[in-house]
């Protein structure tokens, strides 16, 4: 197993590994790379400014594939995988702020598992679709409720600037078939689910997406909520634990406007 860290440097964000509470220097690329030979020891995680684990092309999201949570919102669950796209740019890492201006209405949080893709992904089955995956990781899936509803659909209400917390690390050895899940708000247990009450696990979700669109080395599939989704509020602190990986925390920040 290897916990993959990315952290910032002054020359830029570089990547390390995870051993026993430490952070080591790691020179190897991480795609397609499946060699974690550790270098000089840099300190305890805390000590660094942790960035986002990847940069990906896109990031495919996951609506509707846990039943309690479609319940409630007082939606279906869809026979098919529900797909949406969040950019890029929405993306920030452990221990930054998610930030949104006051008139943007209830935003909530959505604890989920993310998968990392490794190797390209295409028409995949499947019975194969593990074999593209580099690793797991935390991710919340932000979203503005009032822009859901008036939309009628999910790009701005999910594509905000820091509505892709993710972190704080991948591991790259790591079964996603039932994994705990919750998310904590401020100390207080908002949600708490098992990967096991997804509708589609992960390698139908992989093979699924596969078929539609091509998966790149970096790409994330965030796989969906479980229930218990709630508002944030100013200087809430969220915190999104999966078992197996860590915890992925970040403070709120409401904007005037």
């Amino acid at each position: 197993m290897a916990l993959v860290v990315c952290y910032t440097t002054s020359s830029g964000p570089q990547y390390g590994l995870l051993i026993d509470g430490i952070v080591h220097q790691w020179q190897a690329d991480i795609f397609p790379a499946r060699e974690y030979i550790p270098g000089r020891p840099l300190g305890e995680p805390d000590g660094l400014q942790l960035a986002p684990p990847v940069r990906p092309s896109k990031i495919v999201c996951i609506g509707r594939n846990y039943v309690a949570h479609a319940a409630e919102h007082q939606a279906d669950v869809p026979d098919e995988p529900l797909l949406f796209l969040k950019p890029p740019s929405a993306l920030i890492g452990h221990g930054e702020r998610i930030e949104f201006a006051a008139g943007v209405g209830r935003v909530d949080h959505e604890a989920e598992l993310a998968v990392i893709i490794r190797i390209q992904a295409r028409r995949v089955s499947r019975e194969n679709a593990l074999n593209h995956v580099l690793g797991y990781t935390c991710a919340n899936d932000v979203s503005a409720r009032d822009y859901q509803k008036k939309d009628g659909q999910w790009g701005r209400a999910k594509g905000f600037d820091t509505f892709c917390p993710l972190g704080p690390w991948i591991n790259t050895d790591l079964d996603p078939s039932d994994l705990a899940i919750r998310c904590l708000v401020s100390g207080e247990l908002r949600q708490d689910g098992r990967t096991s009450q997804m509708v589609f696990d992960v390698p139908a979700l992989i093979s699924f997406i596969s078929q539609v669109m091509t998966l790149e080395p970096g790409d994330v599939i965030l796989t969906g909520t479980p229930a218990g989704v709630s508002q944030l509020h100013d200087g809430d602190m969220v915190s999104v634990e999966i078992e197996g990986i860590g915890t992925l925390r970040n403070s709120v920040r409401v904007l005037p406007g």
